[in-house]
């Protein structure tokens, strides 16, 4: 692959940042945690929480297990990363779920994020020996689904996260970074109701994702991150025309669940009128001290109401997106979506569109994501792939 520094991937891998005088971005550890790894859900912007149960849900809400009409599910899929510099980065997902009876699903995956090889060299001595180092990232999921009434369902998952990106030097070993999380979610979808001119049904969830302890790669706890925990909340309703025809319409909110970075607060400690650079180092590194000492529970509590601007600064804390689904025949599928996040917190802005076909038991996904802003997204111009099959007899729908 091209010779690329690990430092320039992880700028583009951050936050997917807008460098901005006002930004005031909120960063996490292991954000591929954050990354639509199914094609279906990234043909629609990036959203899941609400939309019909699939293979997949098991990123975006599991309680939709308890309502699958599939017995069994198996799905992979693949995602390139950052195709614009480098041709290795990608993540990759495996799912399995299995729906155990009327009332109850249970489910697993496993997230993969590979950076690629990349070579290290101490001096640009081409005699010198290369360190070829391949750092990776995984996520490794469980989750129950129970339905507590015939239109409502919750679920519990645990995630076991494991992040190798460390390289080892003389004073430093290359061991992994790991944490744990889970997440909590429930899904409502109503019974079929006869309007004038077609029939249709309300969907509704939510998912608190990533509720977890820091992730540290050693014991000083300043050079610990917050884990991407997150608030998915959202709502779709289906058009059903007839028995060929149906759209999908959803919109769905998200807020991550981490402490706002503060401004310093420069102050003239030797009273000469002036702040000195020494002064200013101090103020930005109380800040960062401060920041670092926060828990990640009294995190998910502050999340809510700490950004220095106030409430108009909290509501850009949340991004949107709202998604569509065409289906003909439960055999064919055509999706758009768009996705918005505020100039001042990242910055994403990006439209995309999908199809899905389904062969039996077979179904594949693509999706195509085109940025709409100023910044570049890592995933932009970037095909992504999904294969899912169902095994098993199908359960009513009612």
């Amino acid at each position: 692959m091209k010779k690329i520094s690990i430092v320039i991937i992880c700028l583009f891998l951050a936050q997917f940042i807008q460098a901005q005088e006002n930004a005031n971005p909120i960063t996490t550890g292991v954000p591929f945690l954050m990354v639509a790894a199914d094609a279906r859900a990234a043909g629609m912007a990036d959203q899941g929480v609400a939309t019909s149960t699939d293979a997949y849900s098991q990123q975006w809400n599991p309680a939709k297990y308890a309502f699958s009409l599939d017995k069994q599910g198996f799905a992979i899929s693949y995602t390139p990363y950052l195709t614009g510099l480098v041709n290795d980065i990608s993540l990759g997902q495996v799912n399995y779920f299995n729906r155990i009876n009327e009332k109850s699903a249970f489910a697993g995956s496993l997230r993969f994020f590979g950076f690629g090889d990349i070579e290290l060299r101490q001096t640009d001595d081409p005699a010198e020996p290369v360190n070829v180092v391949s750092p990776n990232e995984f996520a490794l999921d469980g989750s129950y689904a129970l339905k507590l009434s015939e239109r409502f369902s919750m679920s519990v998952a645990g995630r076991y996260i494991r992040s190798a990106l460390r390289v080892a030097t003389e004073n430093t070993d290359a061991s992994p970074a790991s944490s744990f999380a889970v997440d909590v979610a429930a899904f409502y979808q109503s019974e079929e109701i006869a309007y004038d001119d077609f029939n249709g049904r309300w969907r509704a969830g939510f998912n608190l994702q990533n509720l977890g302890p820091k992730i540290s790669y050693d014991d000083d706890q300043f050079s610990s991150n917050f884990l991407p925990a997150n608030m998915r909340i959202g709502t779709g309703f289906d058009f059903i025309f007839d028995d060929y025809n149906k759209v999908a319409v959803n919109i769905e909110l998200a807020k991550l669940l981490v402490p706002t970075p503060q401004y310093p607060n420069y102050v003239d400690l030797d009273g000469d009128g002036e702040i000195e650079d020494a002064e200013v180092v101090a103020a930005e590194t109380k800040v960062r001290e401060d920041y670092r000492r926060t828990g990640w529970v009294e995190g998910i509590f502050k999340s809510f109401g700490d950004a220095p601007d106030g409430f108009s600064e909290e509501l850009k804390e949340f991004t949107y997106s709202v998604g569509a689904e065409y289906l003909y025949q439960d055999s064919f599928a055509l999706r758009a979506g768009y996705f918005n996040e505020s100039p001042l917190k990242g910055a994403r802005k990006f439209f995309s569109l999908g199809a899905g076909f389904k062969y039996n038991v077979v179904k594949i996904d693509v999706s195509y994501l085109f940025s709409a802003s100023k910044v570049r997204n890592p995933l932009e111009n970037t095909l992504r792939f999904s294969l899912s099959f169902a095994f098993g007899d199908q359960y009513d729908e009612y």
